[in-house]
């Protein structure tokens, strides 16, 4: 999902218009983890980026979004720009500790 979002609308409290990107970003992410994985893949990664515009937009973790989202909310922006883009991925393998050694 590559998208700008209006938080400005005529009729609409901008808190409502904030409620609504969020749920929209939630439900997009849910729609995207429940797709099937590729053969040796273990989950779905997020690549994320947020800014004012696209081309102001950073690198974030996607457990932020909704902290950038209430960010650009406090700033009273009228638009945000979005990008989440899933990917495959394995889990790092632990490495082994033997606690029977002392």
């Amino acid at each position: 999902m590559k998208k700008t979002f209006a938080l400005t609308h005529p009729k609409k409290a901008p808190a409502r218009v904030v409620e609504s990107v969020k749920h929209d970003v939630k439900k997009y992410i849910r729609r995207e983890r429940n797709k099937t994985l590729p053969a040796g893949t273990d989950f779905w990664d997020f690549d994320c980026k947020f800014g004012h515009t696209e081309q102001e937009a950073k690198v974030i973790h996607v457990k932020e979004i909704n902290k950038y989202i209430d960010e650009a909310e406090k700033l009273e922006l009228p638009s945000l720009y979005l990008e989440i883009l899933a990917k495959p991925a394995t889990r790092a393998q632990r490495p082994d500790f033997d606690f029977d050694e002392e």
